[in-house]
């Protein structure tokens, strides 16, 4: 999986537009092979960010959970923590 992509759903604030459209525009970049597409492949690379979009958003909305929602930046926090971590014992 694209290490860029990161987990939408049961968060505290809830995933934005912006959130899934980026997790969908890096979806598309990974599997197109295209960080940005030529003139040529250009709408077929913006229709595929515009279906996956809608169909990520539809699937977030219809999941459910009994788990209580996470913090966003409780987890954001702890990545960047594990991250600096990792890091420094590669350098080290």
């Amino acid at each position: 999986m694209c290490r860029a992509i990161k987990p939408l759903f049961n968060f505290d604030p809830p995933a934005s537009a912006e959130d899934i459209r980026a997790a969908a525009i890096q979806y598309v970049r990974k599997i197109s092979g295209y960080r940005v597409p030529s003139k040529a492949n250009q709408l077929a690379f913006n229709a595929a960010v515009e279906a996956i979009t809608y169909a990520s958003s539809l699937l977030l909305d219809s999941l459910v959970t009994d788990a209580p929602p996470k913090n966003r930046a409780e987890v954001i926090a702890r990545a960047k923590e594990r991250s600096t971590l990792r890091f420094e014992r590669k350098g080290g």
